[in-house]
């Protein structure tokens, strides 16, 4: 009953839950491009494995289930989502469950333009957004549009390039820095073929900040929402948040739920305002606010578990005590010493992926 962590870096919080949920069944896997990532340090096996983007990737995190008995694949990242997604049937082949959406879902979410239509046709409010600096020009001159507005990469992660702006000199201006930005990022790529349509426009609306865990099980049914006020935000993550039962949040939770069919967890970010609830993005993956509900109670982990498992999670797992105030802090760790560089595990890239325990000490 072993689970792998890709991406794993600093998700050390990932690691500790899946132990615990794990207890003498199995073992936590994770695996990263860089050596010296915290959570390496504290799984119970780690791997040094190609960057995201590498053409041997998705081989290598194959033949790391396949000898390793690896039955949960948990993304950390955003970055390899869709390529678990079109491997999918591969890793199953193996006996491995990849906990990501269809390939539809996860390029509908990743394009917050695709997913702006994506809301608006299922009548889900979301703020108006729209594609293209000119669009956005001429929404604010007929009054569709009014600032405070986010700007915002249309394909991006962790907040990054994000900027809000109050006038239109602001405007022009984050819009020409920000295209200069992306392409000395890791979303380049994602960018470069059209960078004038890289950027959203997005209205600024107005309310409280809450994010949620949109639970479904593996036959992709509704099970659970799990919701937290945000109290501050530090580097595009929350800080500091407060768990919460809010019926207008379940509901939303319940139909997000129902017309994505996906299995695990989905990360939703919601303003609740005075008349409506907003979502803004939709992040197909276990994100960086559930530490928040688990502090508060529930046990994703080891929900993500029992299905795999063929079984039934106690509904405990999947509820919160409301009113939990949580918040990050900041720790230090030894992640290796030099003069242990020649034991470090390490994945000889000349190696053939089906070779992997060659490589795998």
């Amino acid at each position: 009953m072993n689970v792998l962590l890709t991406g794993a870096a600093r998700r050390n919080f990932l690691v500790h839950y899946f132990r615990a949920a794990l207890g003498p069944r199995g073992r936590v896997i994770a695996c990263e491009a860089n050596a010296s990532a915290p959570a390496l340090a504290e799984a119970d096996e780690r791997i040094v494995v190609p960057e995201m983007d590498h053409p041997d990737y998705f081989d290598v995190l194959h033949s790391i289930c396949r000898e390793k008995d690896v039955r949960l694949i948990i993304a950390a990242n955003d970055l390899d989502l869709a390529g678990l997604a079109r491997n999918a049937p591969r890793f199953r082949d193996v006996g491995a469950i990849p906990v990501v959406p269809s390939p539809e879902m996860v390029a509908t979410s990743s394009d917050k333009w695709s997913t702006f239509l994506w809301l608006r046709k299922l009548g889900i409010a979301t703020p108006e957004t729209f594609p293209t600096l000119e669009s956005a020009r001429v929404a604010l001159a007929h009054g569709e549009l009014h600032f405070p507005l986010l700007i915002k990469p249309r394909w991006g992660t962790s907040s990054m390039g994000v900027e809000l702006v109050h006038s239109q000199r602001e405007l022009e201006l984050a819009h020409e820095w920000g295209k200069i930005q992306l392409r000395r990022t890791v979303l380049a790529k994602m960018t470069q073929a059209d960078p004038d349509r890289s950027f959203v426009f997005q209205q600024c609306v107005v309310g409280d900040e809450y994010g949620m865990d949109v639970i479904n099980d593996f036959d992709g049914n509704y099970a659970a929402t799990l919701a937290r006020r945000k109290l501050s935000m530090r580097g595009g993550n929350t800080d500091r948040a407060v768990s919460v039962i809010e019926p207008r949040l379940e509901c939303l939770g319940r139909s997000l739920g129902q017309h994505l069919r996906h299995i695990g967890s989905v990360d939703c970010d919601v303003i609740v305002g005075e008349r409506d609830c907003y979502v803004l993005d939709i992040n197909p993956r276990l994100g960086g606010g559930y530490p928040f509900s688990h502090m508060a109670g529930a046990n994703l982990p080891a929900a993500l578990l029992a299905w795999a498992e063929g079984a039934e999670p106690d509904p405990a797992w999947l509820r919160c005590q409301p009113g939990v105030q949580s918040s990050r802090y900041d720790g230090v760790m030894i992640t290796g010493r030099a003069t242990q560089a020649a034991s470090d595990i390490l994945y000889a890239l000349e190696s053939a992926p089906s070779r992997i325990h060659d490589a795998v000490q």
